[in-house]
């Protein structure tokens, strides 16, 4: 191996380390709680529904249902993901009483939006994305054809870059209730290299906004934890039940 093969298979390692911390094996199951209305939580791409544990299980403790769900991120196609979400779906939530809500991470909320796109429930209620891609990474746009990235990432992760073309790119914009968090901080090296100015480390707040969503707010987070901060599952929840953030002077935040 050439001197430039191996730094760009040394960059590719920092780059995999960072985008898929480590993943806990086993399956979690649903997590439900009696109340009315319920959420399905999506994890985000190399993660597990563990990753989305302490929201859900805050979600519980404001007194909604909580369905989050485990999915094999790394090992099929879009197409297949969301036929896969389709049927997890019908599994935990076709006979939902109230109305049933989406908060996703990451990849998850891709997903969604191919599944509402595609098929809704009758029950919709409101979606949170959470550090989205949603016009896709110019991290997986640097790193194409690394054989590596590529292997690690899956079909789906490979087709999350900023092309028109691509797997978020496809996606029309959303005629349901939309609220997206963005995150400005970053512990990721590889982020400061190949991503603009203001991002979370592995997504630019920029590619997180999206055209018709009722609501969007930037919060002091890195992509890897997001889904776990205190004001994230505070603001998740403002959203849910009044389909705005809470944007009160009193908040410490970044400037949009």
């Amino acid at each position: 191996m050439t001197t430039p093969d191996r730094r760009r298979a040394r960059f590719a390692a920092w780059t995999l380390a960072l985008l898929l911390p480590a993943a806990i094996a086993c399956a979690q199951p649903d997590d439900v709680a009696t109340g009315g209305d319920s959420v399905v939580l999506l994890h985000g791409l190399g993660r597990t529904a563990a990753a989305m544990n302490p929201l859900a299980e805050q979600l519980r403790a404001a007194g909604f249902e909580t369905h989050n769900l485990d999915y094999p991120s790394t090992d099929h196609t879009p197409a297949e993901l969301v036929a896969w979400l389709d049927d997890a779906l019908t599994s935990c939530c076709e006979h939902t009483q109230g109305a049933l809500h989406f908060v996703t991470h990451s990849l998850g909320g891709i997903l969604v939006r191919a599944q509402l796109e595609a098929k809704r429930p009758s029950q919709l209620g409101r979606v949170v994305l959470i550090a989205p891609p949603n016009h896709g990474s110019e991290i997986v746009d640097n790193l194409a054809g690394n054989a590596l990235f590529e292997a690690a990432l899956g079909p789906t992760g490979s087709a999350l870059g900023t092309g028109p073309d691509s797997f978020p790119n496809r996606i029309g914009p959303p005629d349901y209730e939309v609220g997206v968090i963005a995150g400005s901080e970053s512990i990721s090296p590889v982020g400061a290299v190949l991503l603009p100015d203001q991002n979370d480390g592995t997504v630019s707040v920029e590619s997180t906004r999206l055209e018709g969503a009722a609501d969007f707010i930037l919060v002091k987070a890195n992509h890897t934890f997001i889904m776990q901060d205190t004001e994230v599952a505070e603001q998740v929840i403002h959203f849910l039940r009044n389909g705005r953030f809470d944007h009160s002077p009193n908040r410490t935040a970044p400037s949009r």
